[in-house]
């Protein structure tokens, strides 16, 4: 399926609970406007820390590594922008989405439904994954204008706060909508259903007290 037969919308930022409430898991979604990154150092300092965000960030946080530098002059690049997997900040959300107010996160890899339901849902706030490896260049594209960092020196340049404005900033996909659907869940449902058949008739693990199993359902992601 090409993403021409997908449904595809562009989110002018920020957006409303309204907005929101439009996208469907599996929609493609481009973006214009102030979006940031904010990653495990960030979290921590906020959520656990009580340190004090900074002003104009927007309410798009990216979990992200940006191709970033400072050059001599004062000059803020960012190039490519790879995601990271975001499962590790479920501990944190509660704490976040109530002192950043955001109400769109992307990442990689995506939650489970039950966090979606448990720390999206009630802030009105869904989940961007990014699509596929290898998309870091093709999404720095998309960054129009860096506005600002901060907490280099503390952070350093992969935790920083980067905050750049966007100009059909994508592609993502809706892995997690305001109802707490996954997408990824919702897929790997179907597959995992015929996983067994799959591997009827083939040979026993032959090295099981390695840790090998012979239920294939323990190997489906």
């Amino acid at each position: 399926m090409t993403e021409s037969t997908l449904k595809t919308v562009t989110l002018d930022l920020p957006v409303t609970t309204e907005d929101l409430s439009k996208l469907e898991i599996g929609t493609i979604v481009y973006l214009n406007g102030r979006v940031f990154t904010a990653r495990e150092g960030v979290y921590k300092r906020v959520v656990e820390d009580g340190q004090k965000l900074p002003a104009d960030l927007g309410s798009v946080n990216f979990h992200c590594s940006p191709a970033a530098a400072i050059e001599a002059d004062g000059t803020l690049n960012v190039g490519a922008v790879t995601a990271t997997a975001s499962f590790r900040f479920a501990k944190w959300l509660d704490g976040w989405f109530k002192i950043s107010g955001c109400n769109v996160i992307i990442g990689k890899g995506g939650m489970t439904s039950e966090i979606y339901r448990q720390s999206f849902v009630p802030n009105n706030a869904v989940y961007l994954t990014t699509v596929g490896y290898g998309t870091g260049a093709l999404l720095g594209r998309g960054i129009e204008t860096v506005v600002a960092a901060h907490w280099v020196e503390d952070l350093g340049l992969a935790q920083a706060i980067w905050v750049f404005d966007c100009k059909n900033f994508g592609p993502f996909l809706v892995e997690g909508d305001l109802q707490g659907n996954s997408l990824f869940e919702r897929e790997n449902a179907k597959i995992a259903g015929n996983i067994e058949k799959l591997y009827e008739g083939t040979k026993s693990a032959t090295l099981r007290r390695y840790g090998e199993t012979d239920d294939k359902t323990d190997e489906v992601i």
